[in-house]
C-alpha cells in the first residue's frame, strides 16, 4: 500500500459537544496511530470501534494526546487507555509543577497539599496518569517544540500554561467559597452562568462580530498541533484560546511554516466566538476576501466538533468568519468526517456538504 494519511473527526452526540479525533497515517511505508482526545466517558467505545474498523484492527496505538483536561476531550480517553496497549500517552499534568507555582498560591505552604488539590481539580488527567501508570504507559510533555510523531507542538510554552494553573477559576484562590459538588464527575464545572440571549443581526458579507469575553484557562491550555503531510498543512487546535493560536502563530516560523497557509483548519472550542478573532484568523488563513468565493472555489477546509443538540455552537459569526477567508465549512453535526490523502476507500462514505454562509450572526 502507498504512503497516505486519513484524519477522522467523530461525531460526538450529546447534549454538548466534544472532540475525538483518531488519525492514522503511512510514511516510508511505516504505519503510525495517533489519538487526539476522545470525547466524554461514553465516546470511549466509540474511538476504539473506530479504530478497529477501519484502522486494520491494530495490536496497538503509537500514541495518544490528551489536549486539555475538559471532560468532553479526555474523558473517552480512559478506555482508549484500558482497552488498547498504548505505547506513548502525552499530557500536562498541574500538580508536577507544584513547587514552581506554590509561591502564588497564598493559601498553601506545603507542596504536596497543592499537588492532592490540583490532581482533586483535574480528575480526568488524574485517572488518566493512574491508568497509564498501572498500564506500563510512559508520559510525555507536549510543550511547544517538542515532536508528537509528525505533528509539532505549537502551544502551550511552558511559563504560559503555568500561568493558566494559577489564573483558572477551578484553583484555589478562586474557589475558596465554591462548593466541592460543582466539580462534576467529567471534571469539569458546573456553569453558574445564566444563558444571556443572543440576538442575530443581518450582516454585509466581511462583517464579524466576536465576543469580547475570553475563554476559559482550562481551554487556554489546549495543546496545538501541526503537521504537513504529502504538502497539506493541518492544524488541529482542540478548544485553544486566542492567546495560544498567536503563540502558535509566532512560532511557525522556527517549523518553516510560512503563515497564512493552513489547508485543514480545527475551529477552536466547537466553533465558541470566545476563541477566534479577526486579527487571528488573519495570520492563519489569511485576509477577508473582498467577495463571497463561488461554488468549489474554496482555498481550504475547516472542521468544526459539534454536536447536533448543542445550541450553542457552532456560532454563526464564526461559520461567517472563515468563509470570508475562502473555507469549506464542515461540521460533525450530522456526521463523522474524515479528511484523508491517498487513504483506503471506505464503503458508504460520501463527501461531507459544506456548511451555508450565514446572513445572520450573533450581536
Amino acid at each position: 500500500m502507498s504512503d497516505f494519511f486519513e484524519i477522522d473527526f467523530l461525531d460526538v452526540e450529546s447534549g454538548k459537544s466534544g472532540d475525538a479525533i483518531p488519525l492514522r497515517y503511512r510514511l516510508n511505508g511505516v504505519t503510525e496511530i495517533h489519538v487526539v482526545d476522545g470525547g466524554f466517558q461514553d465516546t470511549g467505545d466509540k474511538v476504539i470501534d473506530h479504530i478497529r474498523k477501519y484502522y486494520d484492527n491494530p495490536d496497538f496505538i503509537n500514541r495518544v494526546v490528551a489536549s486539555h483536561p475538559d471532560g468532553d476531550h479526555a474523558g473517552g480517553l480512559r478506555t482508549v487507555l484500558e482497552k488498547f496497549e498504548v505505547r506513548e500517552l502525552w499530557m500536562l499534568r498541574p500538580w508536577l509543577y507544584a513547587d514552581e507555582i506554590i509561591d502564588r498560591f497564598s493559601r498553601f505552604t506545603s507542596v504536596e497539599n497543592l499537588k492532592k488539590r490540583l490532581r482533586d481539580i483535574y480528575p480526568n488527567k488524574a485517572s488518566l496518569e493512574e491508568i497509564a501508570k498501572k498500564r506500563g504507559i510512559p508520559i510525555y510533555e507536549p510543550y511547544q517544540g517538542t515532536r508528537v510523531g509528525e505533528f509539532f507542538v505549537m502551544a502551550p510554552t511552558k511559563n504560559r500554561y503555568l500561568d493558566l494553573i494559577v489564573e483558572s477559576e477551578r484553583t484555589p484562590e478562586a474557589t475558596k467559597e465554591q462548593p466541592e459538588r460543582e466539580l462534576t464527575a467529567l471534571g469539569t464545572f458546573a456553569d453558574k452562568a445564566a444563558k444571556k440571549e443572543v440576538a442575530l443581526v443581518k450582516s454585509a458579507w466581511g462583517v464579524e462580530v466576536f465576543s469580547e469575553d475570553e475563554t476559559s484557562a482550562e481551554n487556554g491550555m489546549s495543546v496545538i498541533q501541526y503537521a504537513n503531510l504529502f504538502g497539506h498543512s493541518i492544524l488541529l487546535t482542540a478548544d485553544a484560546s486566542r492567546e495560544g493560536l498567536v503563540e502558535g502563530a509566532d512560532y511557525a516560523p522556527s517549523i518553516g511554516l510560512t503563515l497564512p497557509g493552513i489547508d485543514y483548519f480545527q475551529i477552536p472550542h466547537h466553533g465558541s466566538r470566545r476563541n477566534v478573532s479577526t486579527k487571528v484568523l488573519d495570520r492563519w488563513l489569511g485576509p477577508c476576501l473582498p467577495s463571497k468565493p463561488a461554488k468549489g472555489e474554496t482555498r481550504f477546509t475547516a472542521i468544526i466538533s459539534a454536536a447536533r443538540k448543542d445550541e450553542d455552537h457552532p456560532r454563526k459569526s464564526v461559520v461567517r468568519a472563515v468563509i470570508h477567508r475562502g473555507a469549506k465549512v464542515v461540521s460533525t453535526e450530522r456526521s463523522c468526517l474524515s479528511i484523508y490523502h491517498n487513504a483506503p476507500v471506505r464503503d458508504g462514505w460520501i463527501p461531507a456538504n459544506a456548511l451555508p454562509y450565514p446572513e445572520d450572526q450573533e450581536d
